[in-house]
C-alpha cells in the first residue's frame, strides 16, 4: 500500500469516530456475540443477531477486568478449543508487559482478520511518519534493536506463551525475515532465551559494524537503560571480543557462542581500538554518536513510568534525537504517536477508532476512584481524565486495562489522549504510581541524588489492637546518600501524594512513609525473579507498586538503610 493511501486511511478512520466506533463494535459482535463469556449477557436476540444500539450492549455486558477470563484462559491454556471467548483460533498468548505480582497476565491471541487489518493500518501508518523522518538510506539500513524473541514457554495444552513483540519473528514468513534482514544482531541472539546473554551480544554486534547503525531501539526506555548500563560496566570486555575475533566465557549458551564467533568473522584491530579510546573518555554524555556516528535517531515508549529514564536516555543521546513510541497493549492497538520528537511530558496519542471498541470511564485523582458508567469516544472531555475500557476483537468484552489517561484535544473526531499512570488496584492502595513517580523527581531535583531505580508497596502494620498500613519506597542510589538527608526528604514526598493519602494520614489512619535504600543491584534481581517466572525480556516494566509479596521480600533481603518520616 502506497504511504498516500495509509495516511488517507487514518484520516479517514479518524474523521466520524463515532460511526466508525458503532461499526466496530457490531462487526465484533457479529463475529463473536455468540462465545460462552457472552452467553449470559443474551447479546444475541432470537434471530441470531447481535443488538444494534450500543447502549443495549453497554447495559448488559458488565465490565470486566482480568479475573473474570481467568478460567477460560486456564482452560485455553490446557487445550480447550471450544468457543469461549472468541470463534477464531487460538494461536498463542502473549505475556502482559509489566505486573506488580510475579506472574504475567496471559492474553490470548486470536488469528482474526479485523483484528490483524486495524493493526496493520496503525503499524502501518507509524512507519510513514518514521520513514518522513528519516528516508531509508541503502547502505546505512541496521537497526540496533535490544529484542529477545526467544523466551517462549508452552502451556499444558501446546500453545506458546511469548512477548508480543517477539511474535513476528516467531513466525516463518516474509515479515519475519525483513525484520531479520533490519536487525544489526542475527536471528540466533534475537531468538535466544538467555536474556543477559542477549543483551551483551546485541551491543557487540552494533559495535563490531558501528558503521552500519542508523538507529537504536527498544520497546521501553528501561531497556536501552539496562542495556547501556552494562555497555558502561562491561565495555573492556567487549573491546577484547573484536579485538581477539572471540566472544567472552561469559557467553555460555552453544548457539550465541556459534553465531557471534561467525559474526565477529577474526580479529578487528582497529574497531577495538577506536571504542576504546571513546569509553577511556569516561564521559558518557553524546556516546550513542560518539560510537554510532551514523546513527539518526533512538526510539522508545517514554511516557507512564517509562518518564524516569528519560534524562538519563537524553544525556546518553546527546543531539541524537530520542523518539517515543506508539501506545499499543498486548490486547491491541490504542493509539498512535504523530508527533515523535515530542518529549514524554508532552507527547499525546490520537486513538484509532477501528482497532477497538473504546469507552472511557471517569476517573478522579482527588478521590482516586473511577465512575460507574463509561462514556463513549464522542463524549470524552478535553482535560478529564479516564480509565480506558476495550472491547477487542480477539475476545475481550468491556475490558479494564487499567491505564488512566488524560484527553488532551482531538484530531479530527478522534480522542487525543496523554498517558498519565495505571489505576490503583484495590480499595487500601492510596497513592498512584504517578504522585509516587512525581515525588521522586523531586526527591532527586532537591537532593541531587541519582536514583538509579525505586518501586514502592503497601505494608500492614503489626499493632494486634488497631494494625494500621504504611507506604513503603525502596530506593537504590547512585554513591552514598547520608541519613539526614533521607529523613529530610520524606516528608517532602508525603507532600507530594495526593489528597487521598494526606487525609488517611491526617485522620491517623496511616503510619508515617518509610524510605529503604537497597544495595546496589537489587533490582536485578527483581527482574531477574520477575523472568524467571515468566515475564517477558523484550517488555519487562517493573511496576512502581509491588504486590507479589515475593517481590517484596528479595527486595527487603537487600535493604541497607531505612527512615521514615517520623524520626
Amino acid at each position: 500500500m502506497a504511504e498516500e493511501e495509509i495516511l488517507g486511511q487514518l484520516q479517514e478512520s479518524t474523521r466520524d469516530a463515532r460511526r466508525l466506533q458503532r461499526q466496530t463494535l457490531e462487526a465484533i459482535l457479529a463475529r463473536n456475540g455468540g462465545v460462552r463469556y457472552l452467553q449470559p449477557y443474551a447479546v444475541i436476540n432470537d434471530a441470531g443477531d447481535p443488538p444494534l444500539d450500543l447502549e443495549s450492549f453497554r447495559r448488559r455486558v458488565p465490565i470486566s477486568s482480568y479475573d473474570d477470563y481467568a478460567d477460560y484462559i486456564r482452560r485455553m491454556a490446557d487445550g480447550d478449543t471450544s468457543s469461549l471467548l472468541s470463534v477464531d483460533p487460538l494461536l498463542c498468548f502473549f505475556n502482559s508487559s509489566g505486573t506488580s505480582t510475579l506472574r504475567p497476565k496471559m492474553i490470548p491471541y486470536f488469528d482474526s482478520k479485523e483484528s490483524k487489518d486495524a493493526s496493520n493500518l496503525a503499524h502501518q501508518a507509524s512507519a510513514v511518519f518514521l520513514r518522513r523522518l528519516f528516508p531509508p538510506r541503502p547502505t546505512i539500513s541496521k537497526i540496533l534493536w535490544f529484542i529477545y524473541a526467544g523466551n517462549v514457554t508452552r502451556t499444558k495444552g501446546d500453545l506458546k506463551v511469548m512477548a508480543a513483540t517477539a511474535y513476528p519473528m516467531q513466525t516463518n514468513g516474509p515479515s519475519a525475515s525483513r525484520l531479520f534482514s533490519l536487525c544489526a544482531s542475527p536471528p540466533q541472539v534475537l531468538k535466544s532465551a538467555e536474556v543477559h546473554q542477549q543483551m551483551y551480544c546485541h551491543l557487540l554486534c552494533g559495535l563490531r559494524n558501528y558503521s552500519s547503525i542508523d538507529a537504536i531501539r527498544a520497546p521501553y526506555a528501561i531497556g536501552l537503560i539496562r542495556a547501556f548500563d552494562l555497555l558502561e560496566s562491561k565495555w573492556k570486555q567487549l573491546c577484547r571480543d573484536i579485538e581477539c575475533g572471540t566472544v567472552s566465557l561469559e557467553i555460555t549458551e552453544p548457539t550465541l557462542r556459534d553465531a557471534m564467533e561467525e559474526f565477529l568473522d577474526g580479529p578487528n584491530y582497529d574497531t577495538a581500538s577506536r571504542i576504546r579510546a571513546i569509553c577511556e573518555g569516561g564521559t558518557w554524555g553524546g556516546i550513542f554518536s560518539k560510537l554510532w556516528p551514523n546513527l539518526r535517531y533512538v526510539s522508545c515508549v517514554t511516557t507512564g513510568s517509562m518518564k524516569q529514564y528519560y534524562p538519563k536516555l537524553k544525556y546518553y543521546a546527546g543531539e541524537v534525537p530520542l523518539l517515543g513510541g506508539d501506545y499499543f497493549a498486548s490486547e491491541c492497538a490504542i493509539a498512535i504517536n504523530l508527533d515523535r520528537l515530542q518529549p514524554p511530558e508532552t507527547t499525546r496519542y490520537v486513538v484509532m477508532p477501528n482497532s477497538a471498541y473504546f469507552e472511557f470511564l471517569p476517573f478522579d485523582f482527588a478521590t482516586l476512584q473511577v465512575g460507574k458508567e463509561t462514556v463513549d469516544i464522542s463524549s470524552v472531555e478535553i482535560g478529564r481524565t479516564y480509565e480506558v475500557v476495550v472491547t477487542t476483537f480477539r475476545g475481550l468484552y468491556r475490558y479494564r486495562l487499567g491505564d488512566v489517561v488524560r484527553v488532551v484535544g482531538f484530531h479530527n473526531a478522534a480522542p487525543e489522549i496523554e498517558f498519565l499512570t495505571r489505576t490503583p488496584k484495590g480499595v487500601d492502595e492510596y497513592a498512584t504510581e504517578r504522585e509516587l513517580m512525581l515525588a521522586m523527581e523531586d526527591f532527586q531535583t532537591r537532593t541531587g541524588v541519582e536514583i538509579i531505580e525505586f518501586t514502592s508497596c503497601w505494608k500492614m502494620g503489626s499493632s494486634s489492637t488497631t494494625p494500621k498500613q504504611n507506604l513503603v519506597i525502596f530506593v537504590e542510589v547512585n554513591g552514598a546518600c547520608e541519613r539526614v538527608v533521607l529523613q529530610g526528604m520524606c516528608a517532602s514526598i508525603e507532600s507530594f501524594l495526593g489528597g487521598v493519602y494526606k487525609g488517611k494520614r491526617r485522620d491517623g489512619e496511616l503510619d508515617p512513609l518509610e524510605m529503604c535504600v537497597v544495595k546496589s543491584g537489587s533490582f536485578d534481581l527483581l527482574t531477574r525473579a520477575a523472568m524467571d517466572n515468566g515475564a517477558p525480556g523484550s517488555q519487562y516494566k517493573l511496576p512502581k507498586i509491588l504486590r507479589s509479596d515475593e517481590l517484596v521480600r528479595i527486595l527487603k533481603h537487600s535493604v541497607i538503610l531505612t527512615v521514615s518520616s517520623d524520626e
